[in-house]
């Protein structure tokens, strides 16, 4: 336990820096190993208690302590949906970092053999067709409790009709480790 807090405390603080040193660039190595290993991560962004930006990985492709560093400020001043943090922001805005585990694909030849693999409040969820692919992370659960409402909002983000099914669209899920 005391591990996962030190872990946590090291993520936030990277973000956080991340953030406030705008256009500061990622240091070349990590005081931990742990940090250099390829990990996904997503960074979230919240200003009294409303979304303000998340950026994240959904494959591991990079050292987790740069992704964190990238994905912070990628949702601090790259999320399309919102106008860059400004510097007034910086010093209250709530920062949460998401430790993706690896996607697991999701057998399912129907959209009901899909909502029973669902695991509601626990997986993260990846949806994938002809090039189109979207990401809920688990928190969106807390939003969308209903299997059938998070799976087909989740389609709508990917550009799909909401009850789309094809048997080449696919589903993985993940889990997180989540730092607040």
């Amino acid at each position: 336990m005391i591990e996962r807090e030190r872990r946590g405390r090291m993520l936030l603080g990277i973000a956080r820096d991340a953030i406030a040193a705008t256009y500061a660039e990622a240091p070349a190595r990590w005081p931990e190993p742990w940090l250099e290993e390829h990990a996904a991560s997503f960074v979230t962004l919240r200003l009294e208690g409303e979304l303000r930006g998340c950026i994240g990985s959904i494959e591991a492709h990079r050292a987790l302590g740069v992704d964190v560093h990238a994905n912070a400020r990628g949702a601090a001043f790259r999320d399309p949906r919102f106008a860059p943090v400004t510097p007034r922001e910086v010093g209250v805005l709530e920062v949460e970092v998401s430790v993706l585990s690896q996607p697991e694909p999701l057998a399912a030849q129907s959209e009901t053999e899909a909502l029973a693999l669902l695991r509601a409040g626990i997986d993260g969820v990846i949806v994938e067709y002809e090039g189109r692919r979207a990401t809920f992370l688990p928190q969106v659960w807390d939003g969308l409790p209903d299997p059938l409402d998070f799976l087909s909002q989740l389609r709508l983000k990917a550009e799909l009709p909401a009850r789309f099914w094809h048997r080449d669209l696919r589903l993985s899920r993940y889990t997180i480790e989540k730092h607040r």
